[in-house]
This record gives structure tokens, sequence and C-alpha cells, in this order.
């Protein structure tokens, strides 16, 4: 795995959204911007 540095684009990846589809960041590059935002579960002890 390589590093990852601010300002450089991000590695492609596919996750699941909230309804289980899933969801790769590069169909997004060059249409729109994407925000990537983790938090723990709620009412987790993290």
């Amino acid at each position: 795995m390589s590093e990852i540095f601010v300002g450089k684009p991000a590695p492609d990846f596919t996750l699941p959204d909230q309804n289980g589809k899933p969801v790769t960041l590069s169909d997004y590059r060059g249409k729109q911007n994407v925000v990537l935002l983790f938090y723990p579960l709620d009412w987790t002890p993290v």
C-alpha cells in the first residue's frame, strides 16, 4: 500500500453506501467533488 499525502489524489476504493450498494471513488473522479467523512459508531467508547 502506498502512502497518502495531503493534496494528492486519494487511492481508489469501493465501499457500501447507506443502502448497501457499492460505491467506487473513481466513478466520481472528474465529475464532481467528493467529501469523505469517517466517524466512530454512535455510543461507542472510542
